[in-house]
């Protein structure tokens, strides 16, 4: 149909080469569509292996920014249990493995990994303005020395 329009409009000369834009587009279009859908694939392919390969006590973020530790996976429901909160104050929260955005592997259990003592935080030296060296007028002593 575009062939037939093209045609019409022009020379032979003018058509050939609109004819060869045309398919260059084309060709170039069915080219990023096949790009798409490998790396879509791929991408899918990395988040379904992230999913399979969780395990219990492992440190996980949801796409909520929820973040917590998997004490429950439930393989056929598709979901597992995230327990969040302090020692004091502890929630557990079911999700579907597909609200899993990132995670970090096991530093042994759960309950190891936050009892983990913290690095004691070193006061900050308070900011002291040192004067900076005063730069020296060598073109004033060059014009003295004429």
């Amino acid at each position: 149909m575009f062939y037939n329009l093209l045609e019409e409009g022009g020379s032979s000369g003018s058509s050939s080469v609109i004819t060869i834009v045309f398919i260059v587009i084309i060709v170039a279009m069915i080219g990023l569509l096949v790009w798409q859908t490998i790396s879509g694939k791929k991408k899918q392919k990395e988040a379904q292996n992230m999913l399979n390969q969780i395990k219990i006590g492992d440190r996980v973020k949801t796409i909520g920014g929820v973040c917590g530790f998997i004490v429950e996976i439930n393989d056929a429901e598709n979901t597992f249990v995230l327990e969040t909160g302090t020692d004091a104050n502890k929630s557990y929260v079911k999700f579907d493995k597909g609200a899993i955005y990132q995670t970090a592997p096991a530093q042994g259990s759960a309950v190891a990994a936050k009892e983990e003592p913290k690095a004691e935080e070193v006061p900050a030296e308070p900011f002291e303005e040192t004067a900076a060296p005063a730069k020296k007028n060598t073109r004033k002593k060059k014009a003295d020395a004429e």
